[in-house]
This record gives C-alpha cells, sequence and structure tokens, in this order.
C-alpha cells in the first residue's frame, strides 16, 4: 500500500526553513562564544533557499561541527519549546536519530514571532543541549510519548516527545521539592508552580532554590538539559585523517569538511584520495574537492568542473551550491560558464546565478545583465537575486549598469537596485537616458521608504518632472492601507 502523499505550503515551507537557519546561525554563535570553532556540517542548514524543480538528498549529519574538539551538535529550533523530534516509522533514514551518535548532541533554540511574514522570526539567545545518548536510553525506558500527525501539512511525521517543564516567563527559583518547583517572576513577582509528576514519571529537577531561569528555559524533564557546552579540545589533523577512511559515511564527510580547513601536506593528500576514489559517495568527494580547490589545488576544480555535468542533475546542483562557497576566482569562471551555457538545465543555470550572487564578486555583473534576456525565468529571477547582493558591496557598478542596459535587461537591474537600496537620488540621475530607463528609475526610487527618500527628491525635481510625479504616484500607491490587500 503507498504512503499518503504529504504537503506544506509554499509559506509554510518556506517559515520552516527560516526559522530552522535562524536557529542553527544561534547555535554557531552560542558554540563560538562557549570557545568551540564551529563550522557548518550540513549544508543549507543556515540558509532557507528553496529549490522546486530539483530535490537535493543530502548525507543525514548533524549542523555543526567543532573543529577543535570534533563535537557534532545538532540544532532544533522550537516554535513552542520542548524536548522533541519528528520521526518516521516508516522511512529509516527519516528516523528521529538517523545519521546521529550517543555522543552527539541536540541544540534547542526557542524562536518567536515578531511580525506577520513568514520570514519574520527571532531566535532566543538561550541555546540549552541535551545529549543524544540520554535521549535514546530515555526513548527504550518508554520514557518519551509519540504523538501521530493530525494531517497532511504536518507531512504524516510522528513526533517525539520526552516530558519537560518550561519557564514561562524569566524569574528566580524559590523551592524545588518531590513534587513541585516554585518560582516568582521578576516581572509582576507571581509566583509560578510546576508540577513534577507526569503521566511517563517524575521529571527530574535541572534547578535549585536561588536559581535564576529565563524565558522558556527548561527546568525539569525525563532527560539532562544544559546551557553549557564547553570544548574540550583534542582533535587533531591527524584524527580527521583516520575518519576520512572509516566506515560510516556520515565521518567520512565530516572529515572532508574539517580536513578543508587544515592546510597541511598530509590533509591535502587525504582529500585528494576522497577525490580520487570513484565509489566514494559523490557528497564526500564534492566536499573534498571544495576543500582542495579553496587552496587552488587543481584537482578539487578539476572534480567540480566536471560534476556541473554529472548524470544527475541533483549532483549538478550541488557542485554549483559548492562552487559558491568556495569563492575563489576558478569557482566563478566555472559558474559564469554554466551559467552561460544554454545547453544546462535551467535549475542548474539558475543555481549558479545563485551561487554568483554569494560569491560577490563584480566580475558576475555582466552574465548576470545577460541572463535577463534569457528565456526561463527561474534563471532570470535568481540572477536579479544574485545582482542584488552584488549590489551591496559594489553599488556604483551596478547603477552604471542601468543605462546601458536593453529594455529586456532593466527590469532585472532596477528590481536589484531597489532591494538592495542604500543609494541616493543623486546616483540615478544620470540614468535618465531614454523613456525606458526613466520609468525604471521612477520605480527604483518609488519602492524605497518615502521619509528616507523625500529630502533628496528636489534634485529629481529639477531633473524630471515627469518621473517626480511617478515616484509620488508610486509613493501614494504603496503607502495606502489597499496596497497588497487580498480578498480571502
Amino acid at each position: 500500500m503507498p504512503l499518503p502523499r504529504s504537503f506544506k505550503t509554499d509559506e509554510s515551507f518556506l517559515e520552516k526553513l527560516y526559522v530552522g537557519a535562524i536557529g542553527t546561525k544561534q547555535v554557531l554563535e552560542n558554540l563560538g562564544a562557549q570557545g568551540h570553532h564551529p563550522v557548518v556540517l550540513e549544508r543549507g542548514s543556515t540558509s532557507f533557499k528553496i529549490w522546486k524543480a530539483i530535490k537535493i538528498k543530502r548525507i543525514r549529519v548533524p549542523d555543526t561541527l567543532c573543529l577543535l574538539c570534533g563535537r557534532r551538535v545538532e540544532s532544533r529550533a522550537k516554535t513552542k519549546m520542548e524536548v522533541s523530534m519528528s520521526h518516521s516509522a516508516a522511512v529509516q533514514e527519516r528516523g528521529w536519530d538517523a545519521g546521529l551518535e550517543d555522543n552527539d548532541l541536540i541544540a534547542l533554540v526557542h524562536c518567536s514571532r515578531i511580525g506577520p511574514g513568514a520570514l519574520d522570526w527571532a531566535a532566543s539567545p538561550l541555546v540549552q543541549y541535551v545529549g543524544v545518548g540520554a535521549l535514546r536510553e530515555a526513548w527504550r525506558a518508554d520514557l518519551a510519548i509519540t504523538q501521530r500527525p493530525k494531517g497532511a501539512q504536518e507531512g504524516f511525521e510522528i513526533r517525539i516527545t520526552w516530558p519537560s517543564a518550561v519557564a514561562s516567563a524569566s524569574g528566580v527559583v524559590e523551592q524545588v521539592d518531590a513534587d513541585h518547583i516554585r518560582y516568582r517572576k521578576d516581572i509582576g513577582a507571581r509566583q509560578v508552580v510546576l508540577r513534577l509528576s507526569r503521566a511517563v514519571g517524575r521529571l527530574i529537577p535541572l534547578v535549585s532554590a536561588g536559581d535564576q531561569v529565563q524565558l522558556s528555559q527548561i527546568v525539569a524533564s525525563v532527560v539532562p538539559v544544559t546551557t553549557t557546552c564547553a570544548c574540550t579540545g583534542g582533535a587533531t589533523a591527524e584524527m580527521y585523517i583516520t575518519m576520512a577512511s572509516s566506515a560510516s559515511l556520515s565521518d567520512r564527510y565530516a572529515a572532508a569538511k574539517a580536513l578543508g580547513h587544515h592546510a597541511d601536506a598530509s590533509c591535502t593528500d587525504a582529500l585528494a584520495d576522497l577525490v580520487r576514489n570513484d565509489k566514494e559517495h559523490v557528497y564526500v568527494r564534492l566536499e573534498a574537492a571544495a576543500g582542495l580547490a579553496r587552496r587552488g589545488e587543481p584537482i578539487g576544480e578539476q572534480f567540480l568542473g566536471r560534476t556541473l555535468y554529472d548524470d544527475y542533475l541533483e549532483n549538478r546542483l550541488e557542485a554549483a551550491i559548492v562552487l559558491g562557497e568556495v569563492g575563489t576566482r576558478q569557482a566563478g569562471l566555472l559558474l559564469v560558464g554554466t551559467l552561460r551555457d544554454p545547453k544546462q538545465h535551467s535549475e542548474i543555470r539558475a543555481g549558479a546565478a545563485w551561487s554568483l550572487g554569494e560569491v560577490g564578486a563584480r566580475e558576475a555583473l555582466p552574465v548576470l545583465v545577460e541572463s535577463f534576456t534569457c528565456l526561463e525565468t527561474v534563471v532570470k529571477i535568481e540572477a536579479a537575486r544574485a545582482l542584488s547582493k552584488i549590489a551591496r558591496k559594489h553599488l556604483d557598478d551596478v547603477i552604471q549598469v542601468l543605462p546601458r542596459s536593453s529594455s529586456d535587461e532593466r527590469p532585472g537591474v532596477a528590481w536589484a537596485l531597489s532591494k538592495s537600496g542604500g543609494f541616493n537620488v543623486d546616483q540615478l540621475l544620470a540614468a535618465l537616458v531614454d523613456e525606458d530607463a526613466r520609468h525604471w528609475v521612477a520605480y527604483v526610487i518609488g519602492t524605497q521608504d518615502r521619509e528616507a527618500m523625500l529630502p533628496q527628491i528636489e534634485a529629481l525635481a529639477k531633473a524630471d518632472p515627469e518621473v517626480y510625479f511617478a515616484v509620488t504616484v508610486l509613493w501614494k500607491i504603496i503607502g495606502s492601507w489597499v496596497y497588497g490587500l487580498e480578498e480571502y
């Protein structure tokens, strides 16, 4: 019997990705503050980019790795603070602990909504850690609660929760006894009583009388939870070289990631061995190639270039994304060639455009602007997004492109300038070279904050009264309460 088809709306999926990304970034910051040297282990865990046409199925590894101690940490952003994990009883690779080792940690970060949009979320600075080994032990002892999904919107995944008590506000613990934790809120001075008795048994108190507690802090649970995660050091290049020949795929992938940060000749040799091994998983080879390409080793650059034309589209897209992370001149040239290749799949070309934006080099300007004349909308969209990122670094160069561009290219250039901002009206006056350019200058200025632009707008009124009028009309429309109003 086939599994039921699950789905999530684009906005819901984007929101979940964004919350996960800001949670992982908060974990990286917290680990760094505690003496670790954390790097992103799972590619994409700090990004909320969605690729629709090609789905990349990456190696299941924790989100972060400390290069100094080798500790791996999986980030879990929570809109409701609890010790919980999604789980699939049907697909082993989607099990709650797939790809995790007992000594790995789960980092819990509470995220709160700060506005109505899908990206209007903020992560709490409080990061709490729980060991995977402790979670497994409690799960095997039937101390966890399994909840079935309510419907397709939730993706049909099971939710496993390890019961806990969470502080609803900051305060000071006044009493801890066999049955309750009592603490007094900082604001309002009201006493809060949290019971320790639950259906699965008694929660273990994690605080003592006199302790200060924070909003969303787990104060009792069936598993140990802590806010500290000290770096013990001890992870050497030799350790990672040994890991590179491990039977575990996740170990070899982590080793490739770590060795890319070590410049020793022995590490370069280990990375080259991984790239040359055609029986190795392609994503391990890509990670090893990235480490080599960053130090200018031809073997890494050549492998990345070949993978851009792999038989499988997901491998091509991953190679394009990796090149954006490598960020060298040669990486940029490979991406430019891919973007200009009309025989490439449109999403691969779009991926190359996106990665050129990540590199942020002004040398990518010509090819990105050229892309606005292609037929595939997905390529034009990613080229515009990339150009907006480059405009934040090289604003004058992008502004100078606007008057020289064709009527097919100007919409993308204008959108990029509108999104990047940071310009003044005087900089755009030289772009008023023809009727089409005047339209797009009006759009660029009219989509900026009215109050910020008003002190500069007189220069436009003198130079071109019609464009000035169009800008004021745009401000009126965009500032109206009906702008963006939906029927539902």
